[in-house]
C-alpha cells in the first residue's frame, strides 16, 4: 500500500521512549506512540512530545490499524489502509473515526453511521464556515448550490486516539460537531474541534462492499464471538453477541446497561419495571428480502399527540444480519412495516405537510411526542428508558411506502420502509400457528377490498351512524363519561429514539 503513494513515509524516534514512530501520509501532523502513548507532533524532521494520550478502550470494532480495503471513488476501486483512529464521546454515545491512507498520500475518514459506515474526504465549504449555533437541527441550507438538511448538532470530546492523525482536538475538551445530509445520501460534517473547523464530505457504504482484509479475527465475515461480564446492578452473567453493541439488558434483572465505554470501562445500569413481553422472542430468525435476520433487540414505545391526553403504543424489533447490518420490524395498531434508517435526508421544511424522497411524494399522517418505556436485548446505540423524541409519520400516495422523522436532542433521524401483511410476518418467523396474534388493523381502503362494493360500504356507514346516535342518546343520561376513543395510528414507523448519533 505504501509503495503506491506519491511520497515516502517518514519515521523518527519518539521523544518520550525512543521507539520508532512512523508517518505514512504527508497530511498526518500528529501521531500516538504505540509503546508509551506519547502524543507527538511533527515539526519538519523532528518530533515533539506534547503530552500523553489515553489508551483506546476496547469497543469490539471489527476494524483495526493496518486493515486494508478498496473504496469505489470516481468510478474505480481505490485501495486504502487504516493508519489512525480517534475515539469520541458525545451526548448520544461514543464512536470511532478511522484515518484511511490513500495511494495519493492523502487521508480519508471511515466512521460509523447507524450500523453502517460513512467514507468521507476533506472538502471546501465554498464559503466562510458559519458558527455552530447557526446550524439549527432540521433547517435546510445550500452548499455549492446543493440543498442539505442539518441532521446533527451535538457536543462531543476526544477521549482517546492511536496511530496517525491529521488533526487533534484537545483531549477531553468539549467541541461541536455538525452534520448535514442531502436527499441523495451525501453526508457533510463540520468538526469545530480545530481551528479552522474541519469539513468532510462523503457517502454511506456497507462494510462488506469495502472488501476489507486484516480485520480482527482475520476475516471480513467473522463469526460473532460472545463476550460475558457481570451485571453492575444484580451481578448476574450477561452475554453480548454483537461487536457493535452499545447497550444491552440484563437477562436476570432487565436493567439497561450502557456499554459505550466498552466492557472494561465504567458501566451504568438503569432498572426497569412493568415488563413487556414481545410477541417475537429475542434470538428468533425471520426471513426478509431473501436473507435471514435475527431478532437482537426489542423496544416498546408510547406516543401522544400535542394537546391530547390519549396515549398509544407500538413495538419495534431490531433485526440483525452479519453482512447487511440492521433493519427494524415495527408492530403498530394499523399494521406491520419493515424500515431502515436513511443515510440521506428527504427534501423537507420543518412543519410542512408533505415531503419527497427518492422521487416519491409523501403526505404527513401524524405528528406526536414519543417516549421509549421498555427495552430488551442488544442495541447499536445507547438506548435509554425515557428517551423522548418528536415524531412525524408520512405516507406515499399508494399507502405502501412510509417515512418517519424523529427529532431528539441535537439530532434528526429519518427512516424509510414499506408496510407488510401480517401473514407475511408470521410466515417469515415460522409462526403461522399464532397468526391470530399477528393480525392488525391493516390500512386497506374498504372500497378496494375483494368482494366489497360501494353499496355495501354505504350500508355499513349508515349502520355505524345509527349506532353512534343510539350510543350518544344513552350516554347523555350518564354523568362522568370519559368518552374513551379509538386511534388507528400506529405511531412511529421506524428508526430508533436518539439512536443514530453522529457517525
Amino acid at each position: 500500500m505504501a509503495d503506491s503513494a506519491t511520497q515516502r513515509s517518514y519515521t523518527a524516534p519518539c521523544p518520550g521512549c525512543g521507539a520508532p514512530v512512523e508517518f505514512k501520509s504527508a497530511q498526518s501532523i500528529y501521531a500516538v506512540c504505540p509503546y508509551c502513548q506519547s502524543t507527538v507532533v511533527r515539526d519538519g524532521e523532528v518530533l515533539k512530545r506534547i503530552g500523553k494520550m489515553a489508551e483506546v478502550f476496547d469497543d469490539y470494532s471489527p476494524l483495526q490499524l493496518g486493515a486494508s480495503g478498496q473504496m469505489p471513488l470516481d468510478g474505480k476501486n481505490v485501495p486504502f489502509m487504516l493508519v489512525g483512529r480517534a475515539q469520541y464521546k458525545g451526548e448520544q454515545g461514543s464512536w470511532n473515526e478511522w484515518n484511511a491512507f490513500l495511494p495519493d498520500g492523502n487521508l480519508a475518514t471511515l466512521s460509523e453511521d447507524n450500523g453502517n459506515f460513512v467514507f468521507t474526504r476533506g472538502a471546501p465549504l465554498g464559503r466562510d464556515v458559519p458558527t455552530a449555533d447557526r446550524f439549527r437541527v432540521g433547517m435546510t441550507t445550500a452548499v455549492g448550490g446543493k440543498q442539505f438538511s442539518v441532521s446533527t448538532n451535538l457536543t462531543a470530546s476526544l477521549v482517546a486516539a492511536q496511530g496517525e492523525l491529521p488533526k487533534l482536538a484537545p483531549l477531553g475538551k468539549p467541541f461541536t460537531v455538525v452534520e448535514l445530509r442531502s436527499d441523495d445520501g451525501e453526508v457533510l460534517s463540520i468538526d469545530y474541534g480545530t481551528e479552522p473547523p474541519q469539513i468532510q464530505r462523503g457517502f454511506a457504504i456497507k462494510l462488506e462492499a469495502l472488501q476489507m482484509k486484516g480485520l480482527k479475527d482475520g476475516a471480513a465475515a467473522k463469526d460473532e464471538k460472545a463476550r460475558q461480564f457481570n451485571c453492575p446492578n444484580c451481578g448476574a452473567t450477561v452475554t453480548v453477541a454483537l461487536d457493535s453493541t452499545k447497550s444491552c439488558t440484563c437477562p436476570s434483572c432487565k436493567s439497561i446497561i450502557d456499554l459505550t465505554n466498552g466492557i472494561g470501562g465504567e458501566m451504568r445500569a438503569a432498572a426497569q419495571e412493568e415488563p413487556v413481553e414481545p410477541l417475537i422472542a429475542l434470538g428468533r430468525i425471520g426471513e426478509f428480502e431473501g436473507a435471514k435476520w435475527q431478532v437482537v433487540g426489542f423496544q416498546h414505545r408510547m406516543g401522544v399527540e400535542p394537546g391530547d391526553d390519549e396515549w398509544f403504543g407500538w413495538d419495534e424489533y431490531l433485526l440483525y444480519h452479519r453482512k447487511r447490518g440492521f433493519i427494524f420490524l415495527v408492530d403498530s395498531t394499523d399494521g406491520w412495516s419493515l424500515v431502515r434508517p436513511t443515510t440521506g435526508a428527504p427534501k423537507y421544511n420543518k412543519g410542512a405537510q408533505s415531503t419527497s424522497y427518492l422521487g416519491t411524494n409523501y403526505a404527513l399522517q401524524y405528528s406526536y411526542n414519543a417516549e421509549t418505556n421498555y427495552v430488551l436485548g442488544e442495541f447499536y446505540w445507547p438506548v435509554q428508558r425515557g428517551q423522548k423524541t418528536f415524531n412525524s409519520d408520512f405516507e406515499s400516495t399508494s399507502g405502501k411506502a412510509i417515512l418517519s422523522r424523529e427529532e431528539g436532542k441535537g439530532e434528526v433521524t429519518w427512516s424509510h420502509g414499506e408496510r407488510m401483511d401480517a401473514r407475511v410476518v408470521a410466515e417469515a418467523f415460522k409462526m403461522t400457528d399464532k397468526f391470530a396474534k399477528f393480525k392488525r388493523e391493516d390500512a386497506t381502503p374498504a372500497v378496494s377490498a375483494s368482494g366489497i362494493g360501494c353499496g355495501t360500504v354505504i350500508l355499513i356507514l349508515v349502520v355505524i351512524f345509527v349506532i353512534l346516535i343510539l350510543m350518544s342518546t344513552c350516554s347523555g343520561s350518564s354523568s362522568g363519561s370519559s368518552g374513551g376513543g379509538y386511534r388507528s395510528s400506529g405511531g412511529s414507523y421506524g428508526g430508533y429514539s436518539s439512536g443514530g448519533g453522529h457517525k
